[in-house]
């Protein structure tokens, strides 16, 4: 079981990853327009459609690896406190009443919206001759498709936590560097830290 719970969230990861590019292209999209725009004298009208699609699609597309991080917003002022089979009800609950409805819904009336998007041939109408709305409409089934399976796994996660009473292991990712945890690691204190030249720290 746990072999399957760290392949939903290595595709999660993947996706997620893949996607994040978007970010640079973006950055250069829009380095590019403004450079465009004032130093050339000749902006591009499609730029703003296409900055919204590209930042929509990597949000979307990172929603499925934020949930396999467990990286989402939680009001856990009281939750952290809570022993880990406490945590693992109140998640599965929350995750049937809640996040499965919710993201079913979100692929059906997706689904619906790329759909028809597709076969109207629908472009964007912000600008004349905008670009294709219906890839990017594309991107809201697919990604609740990808998030409902990271779901499922947290499920899973749940029912397990609730059996052994601890959570079950997570795929290792990249994390903000502690630095406390960085000087113990190394053997360092804030007093060597303090005496060391400069060149050396």
């Amino acid at each position: 079981m746990q072999n399957l719970l760290f392949f939903v969230d290595r595709v999660s990861s993947w996706v997620g990853q893949v996607f994040s590019w978007l970010i640079v292209a973006l950055t250069f999209l829009i380095s590019w327009e403004v450079f465009a725009r004032y130093v050339l004298n000749s902006p591009n009208p499609w730029a703003f459609d296409l900055m919204i699609m590209a930042y929509g699609t990597a949000f979307m597309m990172a929603g499925a690896y934020t949930l396999a991080k467990s990286g989402h917003v939680r009001g856990d002022v009281l939750y952290g406190f809570f022993p880990p089979r406490l945590q693992a009800g109140l998640d599965l609950v929350l995750y049937i009443v809640f996040f499965i409805p919710g993201v079913v819904a979100l692929v059906w009336a997706g689904y619906t919206y790329a759909a028809e998007s597709m076969a109207i041939n629908e472009h964007s109408t912000l600008t004349a001759n905008g670009p294709p709305l219906y890839p990017f409409k594309m991107v809201i089934p697919i990604s609740g498709a990808l998030l409902l399976l990271q779901g499922f796994a947290e499920i899973i996660r749940c029912i397990a936590c609730l059996r052994d009473g601890a959570w079950p292991p997570r795929e290792r990712d990249v994390e903000e560097v502690d630095v406390d945890q960085l000087r113990e690691m190394v053997h360092v204190n804030d007093t060597d830290a303090a005496t060391r030249p400069e060149g050396q720290r």
